[in-house]
């Protein structure tokens, strides 16, 4: 279906269910490493942005806003026979995964956050505004945020996670940056979450440290744990991320 996302389904049914959502120029790879850990452990779903990894491309500019996507997430949880689950939203993801918790409150019991300036930052314009054709014609390995610039990433993964960027869809990227990088700020909205919420932040992105501790002050009983590693946390730090993931999805309600 044209209107449905990607989403991998992993691990082991019956037990505590959660939706991994990747960022910008990521894919399902995000979470590679962690299947030892969360395959008995969890029934997991990993969803992929649109135009990426195995997602398609909707000409709809809406479907790439953050309502879009809540509206998404919904239709896969009821198509997958989800009663609730946890979320955990990784960079561009996090926004996304805010708002899905905000407006279907009733069906998630848990909210993971990693690195994530445009889910707390100020909203403003996409930075150049670039248009279609400037993204065309861009060489996605020049951006800082691609995968193969990642230097403390397995080798192997690396690898294979850059050249999944390179098959990103370009258009979906440009609606992207003009449509789900505009709505998915969350600064207003951070202090209504009422649910369990944890930041996993990797504390050597420095440029992410003034709106840590914003989300650690406006978001309602969030625990923060940082770690020494910089904007793909999980990644860098797998082991400990699982830990933190694993003690709050399994922790009764």
């Amino acid at each position: 279906m044209s209107d449905a996302l990607h989403i991998e389904a992993r691990g082991t049914p019956g037990r505590p269910a959660v939706l991994f959502l990747h960022g910008f120029l990521s894919s399902n790879l995000q979470w590679e490493l962690h299947r030892p850990a969360f395959d008995p452990a969890l029934h997991w779903f990993g969803a992929e942005l649109w135009g990426h990894g195995g997602s398609p491309a909707p000409s709809d500019p809406r479907a790439y806003t953050a309502e879009g996507y809540v509206a998404a997430f919904e239709r896969a949880r009821r198509s997958l026979g989800i009663g609730r689950w946890a979320l955990v939203g990784q960079s561009l993801g996090a926004g996304m995964m805010i708002r899905y918790a905000l407006a279907h409150p009733e069906v998630v019991s848990a909210l993971v956050l990693t690195n994530s300036r445009s889910a707390f930052s100020e909203v403003g314009p996409a930075e150049g505004n670039p248009t279609l054709e400037n993204v065309r014609a861009l060489d996605l390995r020049a951006l800082p945020v691609h995968p193969c610039h990642a230097k403390r990433f397995p080798a192997e993964l690396r690898v294979r996670m850059a050249a999944a960027a390179d098959r990103a869809d370009r258009t979906a990227l440009w609606r992207a940056i003009q449509e789900t990088t505009r709505s998915t700020c969350c600064r207003d909205v951070a202090a209504k979450l009422a649910l369990p919420v944890l930041l996993v932040n990797g504390a050597r992105e420095r440029a992410f440290q003034e709106h840590r501790d914003f989300a650690a002050a406006a978001i309602p009983g969030v625990r923060v744990v940082d770690l020494d590693a910089g904007h793909a946390v999980n990644v860098e730090c797998p082991r400990e991320f699982e830990a933190a993931v694993l003690e709050l999805v399994s922790s009764p309600e």
